[in-house]
């Protein structure tokens, strides 16, 4: 099971659409679950991590293995990444990917992550970087099962 927390919504169509279609295609491989979070908008910035970081904890459970996205994360290769999410599912049932606010995440939820991941040094808009993630959750179950796409 692959579940993905992230903080804000998706207003635009073109990215609701690109959203499903990922979904739909790894419906295949794997249980996935989106759950979205309100943003907490144009508080204080570490108010507002606070605020978001114990709305992710409540989505969280001890047998989940947490992974954070983090512009400080370690970034991998797709191959490494698949290797990556075959090593974690042979030990771990559940996979929790969290993606934070606009602010980030909070230092608790840093310290309860297992692995710190990284697409780029560049930023993203959030509702852009669900689709990428997405994406490479599909490219990872494609490699690992020897399927063409990856190319």
């Amino acid at each position: 099971m692959i579940k993905i927390i992230t903080v804000g919504s998706i207003k635009e169509k073109y990215l609701k659409d690109a959203i499903d279609e990922y979904l739909k295609r790894l419906k295949k491989y794997t249980n996935i679950e989106i759950i979205e979070l309100k943003d907490e908008g144009l508080v204080e910035e570490q108010k507002a991590i606070q605020l978001e970081g114990e709305k992710i904890l409540k989505n969280i459970s001890p047998k989940d293995y947490l992974i954070t996205l983090e512009i400080e994360g370690k970034e991998y290769s797709s191959e490494e990444f698949a290797a990556k999410i075959n090593q974690i599912q042979i030990e771990n049932s559940n996979i929790v990917f969290v993606i934070g606010g606009s602010y980030g995440l909070s230092k608790e939820i840093k310290e309860k992550s297992k692995m710190h991941l990284s697409f780029s040094k560049m930023t993203f808009p959030h509702q852009l970087f669900r689709v990428f993630l997405l994406e490479q959750i599909y490219r990872a179950y494609k490699i690992l099962n020897n399927e063409s796409y990856h190319k």
